[in-house]
């Protein structure tokens, strides 16, 4: 497993980071969900990616009890907070009194004394943004949280919240979380070299485009009983964005082709194009068992050639960029 420094920190984080969006508030997928982190800590992953909102808080209680064996400093989470968290009207959003609040739930379920990287998992329209990075700083402060960080804000909205940090002098944002896969690459074009300059990494999640980009999914064959995409939980990303289209379809078997001309599985040629970007610190990768870690991480390291790149490049060529 290699390694990579978040942004302008000193952080380093796993190239392949494991995510629990997909956990289940279901005590009989507990077992499986922690054999998935096991393995994945074995293989040399360091960091690891929740929220509050996952499964209702059981995502993080499973990964704070699964890490809870291994030693404190050996490995990075990160969780996030915006998102209703029950009924009333404090209970969601990035207010002061929201986000210390759930902060300590959060630290309460996973049994944990602070919090690698906390993320503002969207952007808040109704609540000052000085208010959201001052409660921000004052947990780092009180050593709750060791980074800040936001999910899939708009390129403005980074740019704003990171001067108005360095005007205020409160602690900077040093990680963003956005989607970024093949099929969905809107970061490209500003909220990339705007970060560069702020010196803010990226953690992308859906780096295989909700599993698409796994070549489980053929053309002219039966979607595979049990996949996310025959889920009504979570099938419906992959249904909005198009990603089981002919058009979408026909690229993924010629991307198939070029992995296996390189010896690779689909899977570690898209987290490897992924991580051609230096700006890209790590992709989360969701699993439901060890083996789908083991192919995932086998990803770390892998430099494609610029001709492979500029092959990709063609077979996407045809496609919207989102």
């Amino acid at each position: 497993m290699k390694y990579r420094r978040l942004g302008r920190s000193g952080l380093q984080v796993s190239e392949i980071a494991l995510g629990s969006w997909l956990t289940h508030d279901d005590p009989a997928q507990a077992a499986a969900a922690e054999a998935v982190i096991h393995k994945a800590y074995e293989l040399g992953i360091n960091y690891f990616d929740t929220a509050n909102m996952y499964a209702d808080g059981e995502a993080e209680r499973i990964m704070g009890r699964a890490l809870a064996g291994y030693e404190r400093d050996s490995y990075v989470i990160g969780t996030k907070v915006y998102f209703d968290m029950g009924e009333g009207p404090n209970r969601g959003g990035l207010s002061r009194k929201h986000i210390m609040e759930q902060c300590e739930a959060s630290l309460k379920r996973m049994g944990a004394d602070y919090i690698d990287l906390y993320y503002c998992h969207r952007y808040d329209e109704n609540t000052p943004l000085d208010e959201t990075l001052r409660a921000m700083d004052d947990l780092v402060t009180q050593g709750k949280v060791l980074y800040v960080g936001i999910s899939e804000w708009r390129e403005w909205q980074i740019a704003e919240a990171a001067g108005l940090a360095e005007r205020l002098h409160l602690d900077p944002i040093v990680v963003n979380q956005p989607e970024y896969n093949m099929f969905t690459r809107r970061i490209e074009a500003d909220i990339v070299p705007m970060c560069e300059k702020q010196g803010i990494g990226q953690v992308v999640f859906s780096p295989l485009a909700h599993g698409v980009l796994s070549g489980k999914y053929r053309k002219g064959r039966e979607l595979p009983e049990g996949s996310r995409a025959t889920n009504p939980e979570h099938n419906h990303w992959i249904r909005s964005q198009g990603l089981l289209s002919e058009q979408r379809l026909e690229q993924i078997e010629r991307l198939i082709g070029v992995a296996e001309q390189l010896g690779l599985t689909l899977v570690q040629l898209a987290l490897a194009w992924n991580l051609r970007l230096p700006n890209i610190s790590s992709c989360i990768i969701g699993a439901t068992g060890p083996e789908q870690v083991e192919q995932n991480a086998a990803a770390s390291g892998i430099a494609l050639p610029d001709d492979v790149l500029a092959q990709i490049e063609g077979i996407l060529a045809k496609s919207n960029m989102a």
